[in-house]
């Protein structure tokens, strides 16, 4: 099977890029629901920083086991809640598996927000897929390793692997590697080389997903929010080099929207006639 994708680039997604009004708030810029891990806690603060930088309005972490971790480690913008659901707003976004699952959180979480977008990241993939009714929309971000213990009967080159997928699930595939593969269930794939081998190291995944949400949060198209985190995520990565670790990528995000929305400022002006 041959199949026909494009090459990512910040022309294929700049137009949906979210840009805040001026007469907005918080509110408008989206709330974002991240389930904290109740081991790895450092997986879910990546997440939740890099969500916040890339613009979420709100950002939660609901956690149990390790809720004193992460009131004394996240930032003060981020909110942290136990199991008091019913404190929530409405979510657009719910990111789920960065540094493991709290298997309660997740099923309540699941039966409680049925409407908003998923983001479903290692563990959270398989969870979901082999318990009970899926999310009607969610976006999946396995590396390779996680991918084939997941769709295991899966076969083909990358990019027939994450159409198969996408397309059987009616999601979005994000499957990292050097060359990430972005997949819509509509057909459209997209291959990102814009990206850097010092990606390679612990916790760059987590910071990925947690654009993703951001992104997604506020309102951003699904796909188009997929192909800019990766883009945005291989980024900071190539600007930074040697010496990277995971949570450098979310300080550098400021930085490289403030390069892209200044393209698009600069794209608009040659287009409107003086």
């Amino acid at each position: 099977m041959v199949m026909v994708w494009q090459t990512n680039k910040v022309e294929l997604w700049l137009d949906d890029l979210p840009v805040p009004s001026p007469f907005g708030n918080k509110y408008d810029r989206g709330h974002a629901v991240i389930i904290g891990a109740p081991e790895l806690t450092g997986a879910t603060r990546l997440a939740a920083s890099s969500c916040a930088r890339v613009g979420a309005g709100l950002v939660t972490v609901v956690a149990q086991e390790a809720n004193t971790i992460y009131r004394s480690s996240l930032p003060p913008e981020i909110m942290v809640r136990d199991n008091n659901y019913t404190a929530l707003t409405t979510p657009a976004v719910i990111l789920a598996g960065c540094g493991g699952v709290a298997p309660q959180i997740f099923q309540t979480l699941r039966t409680r927000f049925t409407d908003c977008l998923w983001v479903l990241d290692a563990d959270a993939i398989i969870k979901t897929l082999s318990q009970g009714k899926r999310p009607e929309k969610m976006v999946i971000t396995p590396h390779q390793g996680e991918f084939d213990r997941s769709f295991p009967k899966t076969s083909g080159s990358r990019v027939e692997q994450a159409h198969k997928v996408a397309k059987f699930y009616n999601s979005m595939v994000i499957l990292k590697g050097p060359r990430t593969v972005i997949a819509s269930p509509d057909g459209r794939i997209v291959v990102n080389v814009h990206a850097s081998p010092y990606l390679a190291s612990a916790g760059t995944g987590d910071v990925l997903a947690g654009v993703v949400a951001g992104l997604i949060a506020q309102a951003m198209p699904p796909f188009e929010a997929c192909c800019a985190a990766v883009w945005i995520h291989g980024d900071a990565a190539r600007r930074f080099g040697p010496g990277m670790v995971a949570g450098d990528i979310p300080n550098l995000v400021p930085s490289i929207l403030g390069d892209i929305l200044k393209l698009r400022h600069e794209t608009t002006a040659d287009t409107v006639p003086t």
